[in-house]
């Protein structure tokens, strides 16, 4: 896994606009229905990463108007809770996120919320470039740092290791200092614990 220093890696001069999936009407990548944009390119290379294929910054395809058409549409309708940016890490792509961003607000308003993953922390994003900033204060809620398979907990709700959190972000940012999204529901017992459980 690779840590970098503060505005060391910029999506200016590391995103090629790809984006490596979309996929809409999804119940996994954060509360409520939502529709999940997969962004290509990352720098973090976790040792376990679910998505190892998005670390290529040139991985799947460009992002076009014709998919931010058809992502705008499901957003409006009436199921969806919101938009979730991951993949690949979104803040190496800001260019693609605040479009589509931007575009949604214009036309749904602060109706559907936003999450994001990402390898950087809440704390290195407001550290870093204008745009990661720009982008982090787009973000309703942040699942942030990076995957780390030696800290790995199947209980956990919305993430993959115990360093990650889910961060309340608007109540971050006005507290300054982190806020943790009041609704997590980490399970207590994992299935493999049901598992190895006598039956009698």
């Amino acid at each position: 896994m690779r840590t970098p220093l503060p505005r060391e890696w910029l999506s200016e001069k590391l995103s090629q606009g790809h984006v490596g999936d979309y996929k809409p009407f999804q119940f996994v990548d954060g509360e409520g229905v939502r529709c999940s944009l997969y962004v290509s390119g990352c720098l973090f290379a976790c040792d376990g990463c679910f998505n190892e294929a998005t670390w290529s910054f040139r991985y799947g395809r460009p992002y076009t108007e014709e998919l931010e058409d058809r992502i705008l549409a499901d957003l409006g309708h009436e199921s969806v809770q919101g938009l979730t940016l991951l993949g690949g890490e979104p803040f190496l792509n800001t260019g693609v996120c605040l479009r589509l961003i931007a575009r949604m607000r214009r036309e749904l308003g602060h109706a559907k919320d936003v999450w994001a993953w990402s390898g950087y922390t809440f704390e290195e994003l407001l550290a870093d470039s204008d745009d990661k900033i720009a982008l982090l204060h787009e973000v309703d809620v942040l699942v942030d740092g990076p995957f780390r398979r030696e800290l790995r907990d199947p209980g956990l709700q919305f993430r993959g290791s115990s360093n990650q959190r889910i961060v309340d972000v608007r109540a971050s940012l006005a507290a300054g200092e982190v806020r943790l999204w009041e609704r997590r529901t980490d399970a207590s017992t994992t299935f493999e614990q049901v598992e190895r459980r006598p039956l009698i």
